[in-house]
């Protein structure tokens, strides 16, 4: 199944922005929602930090307000930005999330909510040739903050096709 409308965590976006890979996203997909918390954390990081700087002017992404949040979410405590992620994907089903965050994937898995982590982004980016290589751009998002395993990294390459 093919997504077309996702919704993005804050580590995944300053990441992206940071790396300079931020604009595969509107590449890959049709509709980018940031819920207002991730919104929010992502201009916590000052004048100083690139995603906090862009943020704002860009246009392809979609600020969201988030009502309350679901019962069956607030029971997985997570953090405010994941936890409006989630919920704002149970109020658009068929629509994908972008977390990385370890809780919250075992969350969105469990409520069968379609997920990509930022590695999962280059991989859909690497299959389309918006990239050229795999190893290569996960080194510049390893280098922007993303902490990946080697194994992980071997992975994604493989998923990849390199």
């Amino acid at each position: 199944m093919k997504i077309e409308r996702i919704i993005v965590n804050a580590s995944p976006l300053i990441v992206l922005f940071k790396a300079g890979f931020s604009e595969l996203l509107p590449q890959l997909f049709t509709d980018i929602l940031v819920p207002v918390a991730v919104w929010d954390e992502v201009l916590a990081g000052g004048a100083t930090d690139t995603a906090a700087r862009t943020l704002p002017a860009t246009a392809w992404l979609k600020r969201v307000e988030v009502s309350a949040l679901p019962p069956i979410l607030t029971a997985w405590d997570l953090g405010p930005g994941e936890s409006q992620v989630l919920s704002l994907a149970l109020d658009n089903p068929g629509a994908g999330v972008v977390i990385d965050d370890a809780a919250a994937r075992r969350c969105a898995a469990t409520l069968r909510v379609p997920l990509l982590g930022t590695g999962g982004i280059l991989v859909l980016a690497k299959r389309r040739g918006l990239i050229g290589s795999m190893a290569a751009s996960l080194d510049e998002l390893r280098n922007a903050g993303l902490w990946l395993s080697d194994d992980i990294a071997n992975l994604l390459i493989k998923l990849a096709g390199e």
